[in-house]
């Protein structure tokens, strides 16, 4: 069955079963609160009219020590004698709803999920409206799932560590390796997903994961349950937390969760300074922070942090830990209540923080029937919109990374037939990556060319970690034939995933003899297509001169088939940027990656990372991408003198540092405007990435670069559309001292948009100078 039938049979289906669906909603018996249950629905934590604190007070004061630490742990047990269902926490939805947590089932009336691009692609689009829009509809199929008993309301995505280190195996899972790229990233999905409702009601609750300094699962010996992350004040403050701060604080997230690893010899689920002071104190979150699964356990059993279990679990929960992904604390709370180590309050606090966010869900408020979102189904899964939106977004998020000639597009015309190679050349759930459920149907990438024009198919490799030859001359034979050659190579999960880092950047095994001597046989244009979560280093592509385009696809989803097709002819312009620095093969020789300094450091020869810290030779650069179009910025107005008022508690500048502290600025509403004129010169309409980048006055401690905005634009071809931007100077213009202290630099601040630069003089409004 071809697959837009098979899509077509798929939706037809769930019509159907939506026809059902009313009955399937009132056969749905309430998680608590049910007014058919006259012992409970007049009790004050079941009436939806008085403030959510005091309904979660009272419902502490009627539960027993032993049911309080059954609640504890993600497979809630019921607690009939209050109404209370059962309740699993642990779902995913990182880029569409997920069966990879227990949480969530497929079958029946839900047999799947619309799966949008892995997190990396869908980063590269660099449009915030469309991050936004990605987590709305996850979250109407994920409250259209729960609505039919197949998933919970609380997701513990998305993933917005940074992409620190290129051969990290989840690094697809993130948005990249700039922090604030990575927050807005976090903010936008996250409000997606959780509704902006008002009243702080949640559609679904997401989780911003994995705090912190979390980047690494399996290199060398070394192990994401034994790793100790050590990380300087500068750097924290300056990169790891940035992303988690700007979701907490912007994004309203519901939950944080803690990972396995250790921070400066502490594990970050009984680190006090990290969740108390950090994510519930100066950040003020409202919802509940939850350790990765079994990270109690793990340092406990693998670090042996503490002495006791009991202990490991007093130390958690008065870190500020409210719920434990695993048996964990269920099993030895009672132990450390019985020693003296925990307070039954303590344990209350930690309930406070779950049941509120259930409460908010609207988890105690009766019949699902009446409840906001409670009309959503199965006909509201896998819709043809919501397809639609997971073919825009691969479209949006593939990268043109070199086009010599240019080959690209291709013609229909002229290229009446295409020789598609490859070991990726005809996947389907490779292209959805990881912690990905199961697609509504897929679009393979011979599918999607075959649509255009004759193909001739050959994989040339069995598979992408390609060790042997044997097929390379049938490949070879096929682009002899064809009047374009389109080699689909790169990774799958078998490659990089969790548990799995990369040992190197290189094509795996016999591809790079197989692109090389397929180009060298192809009688028309060789296009290179790269299918993958992390950089390859495909320097002997973009120097060959017989392989004239290369295009980067990361996983595009389950309609990336179609997206590739449409770039590679021409029916959608790329407008991709890397949202990562692709670097040689030789980098990784000096760099650890248990190192986690970003800085570079002459002395030792420790180059950096990411394209904030690192100067040497790349493949392609971080914001790397081209077009079929070309794009040239003016700044029509922007201004060449700033000056930061300064609160009136403190009246003199330190001549030490030329700098003020962000704590010390008046920062509400402080920003630089600028008006970018984008005009497209080429041939063919275009939408197009602006990347504004600061670096800061010589002598201090910031990156030599630093993006500080970005914009998605569309240009008809031969127009020009003026841009407004505006950079918060106490977020984006201040750096990062060694004591961890943010501060906003005095002097020329260079911004830099492609080849147009504009200088502004940041001044103070202070009355004299200090020496520190």
């Amino acid at each position: 069955m071809a697959t837009t039938t098979l899509a077509h049979y798929f939706f037809l289906v769930l019509i159907i079963l939506s026809t059902l669906w009313p009955a399937a909603i009132n056969a749905r018996r309430p998680f608590a609160c049910d007014p058919r249950n006259v012992a409970v629905k007049d009790l004050p934590f079941c009436k939806v009219n008085l403030p959510i604190d005091a309904r979660v007070r009272d419902l502490l004061s009627r539960l027993t020590l032993k049911e309080k630490l059954g609640l504890l742990v993600d497979n809630a047990p019921a607690v009939p004698r209050l109404g209370m269902d059962e309740y699993e926490w642990w779902s995913e939805a990182l880029h569409g709803v997920s069966n990879v947590g227990p949480g969530t089932k497929f079958g029946g009336a839900f047999p799947g999920a619309t799966a949008f691009p892995q997190v990396i692609t869908t980063a590269s689009s660099f449009n915030t409206t469309l991050w936004e829009e990605i987590g709305r509809v996850v979250s109407d199929e994920a409250r259209a799932m729960y609505n039919g008993g197949a998933a919970g309301l609380t997701y513990w995505s998305p993933n917005v560590n940074i992409f620190r280190d290129p051969r990290w195996g989840r690094g697809q899972e993130t948005p990249g390796e700039d922090p604030i790229v990575a927050g807005e990233y976090a903010a936008r999905y996250v409000r997606g997903l959780q509704g902006n409702l008002p009243g702080d009601r949640l559609k679904v609750a997401a989780c911003c994961k994995h705090y912190t300094a979390y980047d690494l699962d399996n290199w060398s010996g070394t192990d994401r349950f034994h790793f100790n992350a050590k990380v300087s004040k500068q750097e924290m403050k300056d990169t790891f937390e940035v992303p988690f701060r700007q979701c907490v604080m912007q994004g309203k997230v519901a939950s944080v969760m803690c990972s396995y690893n250790q921070v400066n010899g502490i594990p970050t689920c009984a680190d006090p300074r990290l969740l108390r002071d950090t994510i519930r104190g100066a950040w003020r979150l409202n919802g509940y922070i939850v350790s990765d699964c079994d990270s109690v356990g793990v340092y406990f059993d693998k670090q042996h942090y503490t002495a006791t279990p009991e202990e490991a679990a007093a130390d958690a929960i008065k870190a500020g830990l409210d719920l434990d992904c695993g048996p964990f604390l269920a099993i030895h709370t009672q132990g450390a209540v019985d020693r003296g180590l925990l307070k039954e309050t303590d344990v209350d606090s930690a309930l406070f923080n779950t049941l509120a966010v259930q409460m908010r869900l609207g988890m105690f408020d009766g019949d699902s029937t009446t409840a906001l979102f409670g009309n959503l189904g199965p006909r509201d899964v896998c819709t043809p919109a919501n397809q639609e939106l997971a073919l825009e977004a691969a479209r949006q998020g593939i990268v043109l990374l070199k086009n010599h000639g240019p080959s690209l597009p291709l013609s229909p015309r002229r290229h009446r037939t295409v020789a598609v190679i490859g070991p990726n050349s005809d996947v389907t759930v490779t292209m959805i990556g990881n912690y990905a459920g199961i697609a509504c149907g897929y679009t393979s990438p011979l599918q999607g060319i075959s649509r255009y024009t004759k193909t001739i198919h050959e994989p040339g490799c069995p598979d992408v970690k390609c060790k042997n030859a044997h097929l390379i001359k049938d490949a070879m034979g096929a682009a002899r034939q064809a009047d374009a050659t389109v080699l689909i190579m790169g990774l799958d999960q078998s490659i990089e995933a969790e548990f799995l880092d990369r040992d190197g950047l290189l094509l795996p095994g016999y591809q790079q003899e197989l692109v090389t001597k397929v180009a060298k046989a192809s009688k028309g244009p060789t296009i290179l297509v790269l299918m993958s979560g992390g950089p390859i280093d495909v320097s002997f592509a973009e120097k060959d001169p017989r392989i004239s385009s290369i295009v980067w696809v990361g996983y595009p989803g389950q309609a990336g088939g179609t997206a590739i097709a449409d770039v590679l002819f021409g029916t959608h312009n790329p407008g991709g940027k890397l949202p990562m620095t692709w670097y040689k093969q030789d980098y990784l020789s000096k760099v650890p990656m248990t190192t986690m300094d970003m800085r570079s450091n002459k002395a030792s020869g420790y180059p950096g990372r990411t394209y904030r810290f690192y100067k040497g030779p790349v493949v392609y650069p971080f914001g790397h991408g081209i077009s079929y179009s070309t794009f040239i910025h003016t700044v029509a107005d922007g201004p060449a003198l700033f000056t930061v008022p300064v609160d009136g508690r403190h009246k003199y500048l330190n001549s030490t540092t030329n700098a003020i502290r962000v704590t010390h600025a008046k920062c509400g509403g402080l920003s630089i405007g600028l008006q970018v004129d984008v005009k497209n010169v080429g041939s063919k309409d275009g939408s197009h990435t602006l990347l504004v980048y600061s670096t800061p006055p010589v002598g201090h401690w910031g990156p030599h670069k630093q993006l500080v905005a970005f914009a998605k634009v569309h240009v008809p071809a031969g127009t020009q559309q003026r841009v407004p931007i505006n950079i918060h100077v106490c977020k984006f213009l201040s750096v990062v001292d060694k004591s961890g202290i943010r501060r906003i630099p005095m002097g020329e601040h260079n911004l830099h948009i492609g080849d147009v630069k504009h200088m502004v003089s940041i001044q103070s409004s202070l009355l004299g100078v200090i020496k520190s």
